[in-house]
């Protein structure tokens, strides 16, 4: 009963699996242009960011940090706010409030990426179930029809193959994808780990005025 059971899925042969494959390929282009947008969106301007944390370290008061951020948007503005705003609690308060300002932006960049990693991985093994069940596909019609027997299990088996193309046509962009997000993830958290530590180095220092 399993064994007839298991035959009829795999003489549904090799089409939907393709069709599988398809949809996993619109599903990680949709991905990595919803991240783009979102990285282009959530970008911090480099030279305002740098002229408000500069004039902070180079004895400025905190009040106009705070000041030179709040006219700044994205991740890393964010974070260093996050500190900032807790600063007159002391480092300690301003240290925990910039850990836990990062996990969260940290979270937020890798929302999606899952699903390049794992069709990355799986996409190849993917299309060799499509293969195989292709070519189970093709010997079955082998058995019912000898005439032609010799060209229908060619034809079938080269339809077979069409899945396992498929499936590294997929996961190449797919790995190519997730390794670009997660190197460009992992450029922004070493620059906001960098920037922390200078703004709590100063913090530890004298008493900030106006803190």
């Amino acid at each position: 009963m399993l064994e007839d059971q298991m035959m009829k899925f795999a003489l549904l042969g090799a089409e939907w699996v393709m069709w599988l494959l398809v949809l996993l390929s619109f599903a990680c282009i949709a991905v990595a242009a919803e991240r783009l947008v979102y990285h282009f969106n959530n970008r911090t301007d480099r030279s305002g960011l740098d002229k408000a944390l500069g004039g902070f370290l180079a004895g400025g008061a905190l009040p106009e940090l705070r000041q030179g951020l709040s006219g700044l948007d994205g991740i890393e503005a964010r974070v260093l706010g996050a500190g900032v705003d807790a600063g007159h609690l002391g480092p300690a308060a301003a240290e925990e409030a910039i850990i836990g300002a990062m996990t969260f932006e940290k979270l937020k960049l890798e929302r999606g990426l899952i699903v390049l990693g794992t069709t990355g991985s799986n996409a190849p093994f993917i299309g060799l179930f499509g293969t195989v069940l292709g070519i189970i596909k093709a010997f079955h019609d082998l058995s019912l029809d000898s005439a032609e027997g010799s060209t229908a299990v060619m034809a079938g088996i080269s339809e077979a193959l069409v899945a396992t193309a498929i499936g590294l046509m997929v996961a190449i962009p797919a790995v190519v994808l997730y390794n670009y997000f997660q190197r460009r993830n992992k450029e922004l958290t070493g620059r906001l780990e960098s920037l922390s530590h200078m703004l709590l180095s100063r913090l530890h220092g004298p008493k900030q005025q106006g803190a």
